[in-house]
């Protein structure tokens, strides 16, 4: 993974859609029996924040931050939490 610094737009909007998802429709995240997925709010708290960071153009120098706010681990984690939704219900 050799991601270089500036905009990264996918990541960005990705970010973005995931802030507005979360704050305009929370119960996204509420099971059918009304429980709270702590796992499918976590993916979309990872998803959203790796957004932000890759979308605004920071690349960190350490290799563990680097992977987990990369575009990729947005992406994976935006799979994982529709995943997880789309199985619980």
């Amino acid at each position: 993974m050799n991601e270089q610094p500036g905009l990264a737009w996918p990541a960005l909007l990705t970010g973005l859609g995931v802030m507005l998802l979360m704050t305009l429709w929370p119960r996204i995240v509420v099971t059918p029996s009304g429980q709270v997925d702590h796992w499918s709010a976590t993916l979309f708290a990872w998803a959203m924040s790796a957004g932000f960071v890759r979308g605004v153009g920071f690349v960190p120098r350490h290799r563990a931050p680097r992977w987990l706010l990369s575009g990729g681990a947005c992406a994976l984690a935006l799979a994982l939490a529709t995943l997880r939704l789309m199985l619980a219900s």
